[in-house]
């Protein structure tokens, strides 16, 4: 594709979501997080500022985007972020040119802004040896086919098997894309952030979510008799669907609602044509990948670019094991009242980037 002569880059503004979503929806490398739609819901919810960037040329066809929030913590600073709260947000483009231009525009604006650095969380786009993941964070993707029976066909008997048990174990799921289920799906995401010792989002922010992904956006939930006790959130565009929340309650996991969870939720995007699906970030080996991988994903790994306000790129910053002060505040908040965690949580969460 030849370069073209002339781009524009400019700040987006609410009146180009139309014109993004479509760029987006047809773009082969684009992700339910690139959609207008997540910028929206950060902004009407959390009050961040949306600072998404579009290209275009001279006769206003739209040749790629940096999906971009102006990240600001009181007090402290702000940098703008390609995506906050979610895994991903790097830039697509028709052409590397245009790529540039984008990336130029995001370092220019920082400057303008005072932030005092630019967070692209990309893919990496080299191929990756096993050998060389452990540690590292990943994305786990899985190709679906195009029903529901030939997935199931296709995973292993234990799995299988593992999906009928929580059938048989009275197990039963609802799924919609409104926000119908958003009290249940609340419920146990915020009892399960508590049990984990994290802060949970706010339940504006899913409000703000399902309403800015409209049927694009899917909520799930696993019950056993009235009482909900596993529930997920997918996001869609296109032929492609991620899940950045699922969660179950502990005392209830021996009923193993996370597998009817996950199969409720893969059989409907194996059903309604999406062909590629986003389990969500792992740590390569460990814990949640394992689970995943059991599905049938495979891994991507995340590559996390920062730049200073000149531009220049800031060496990658290894998370390591947790530290003793994390963990101490871990342990804290899980004695906490859900009530009171929910609330605090409620607080710090917008400020809080991953």
């Amino acid at each position: 594709m030849n370069e073209p002569l002339s781009i524009d880059v400019s700040r987006a503004v609410y009146s180009d979501e139309a014109a993004w979503n479509t760029y987006v929806e047809q773009h082969p490398s684009a992700t339910p997080y690139h959609r207008f739609d997540w910028m929206k819901a950060v902004e009407n919810s959390y009050k961040q500022t949306i600072a998404g960037l579009l290209a275009r040329n001279s006769n206003g066809e739209v040749l790629g985007v940096l999906p971009m929030v102006d990240f600001s913590v009181p007090l402290i600073s702000n940098r703008l972020v390609s995506l906050p709260y979610c895994d991903l947000g790097f830039i697509i483009a028709d052409n590397k040119h245009v790529e540039k231009q984008l990336l130029d525009s995001a370092i220019s604006l920082a400057q303008r802004t005072g932030a005092k650095a630019t967070q692209i969380r990309a893919i990496s786009k080299e191929t990756q040896e096993a050998q060389t993941l452990d540690g590292k964070k990943v994305r786990m993707m899985l190709s679906l086919p195009d029903t529901s029976d030939e997935l199931m066909a296709s995973f292993k008997s234990k799995l299988r098997s593992q999906v009928r048990k929580a059938e048989k174990n009275g197990l039963t799921f609802k799924t919609r894309s409104s926000l119908q289920l958003i009290d249940d799906f609340y419920y146990v995401y915020s009892t399960n952030m508590r049990d984990l010792g994290s802060p949970a989002h706010a339940k504006k922010w899913f409000k703000a979510v399902i309403a800015a992904y409209k049927t694009n956006a899917l909520i799930s939930v696993v019950y056993t008799d009235r009482q909900p006790i596993g529930a997920g959130i997918v996001l869609k565009n296109g032929s492609s669907a991620c899940i950045p929340w699922a969660s179950t309650i502990q005392a209830f996991n021996k009923l193993a609602p996370n597998m009817l969870l996950y199969w409720s939720v893969l059989s409907h995007c194996a059903d309604n044509h999406i062909q590629h699906f986003d389990f969500g970030r792992s740590t390569f080996n460990e814990g949640t990948f394992k689970f995943k991988k059991q599905w049938g994903a495979e891994p991507e790994l995340l590559e996390w670019q920062t730049f200073d306000s000149k531009g220049s790129l800031l060496p990658e910053h290894s998370s390591g094991q947790k530290g003793a002060l994390r963990s101490g505040i871990e342990s804290a908040w899980r004695k906490l009242p859900t009530s009171l965690a929910t609330q605090l949580g409620a607080f710090l969460r917008p400020y809080i980037s991953l």
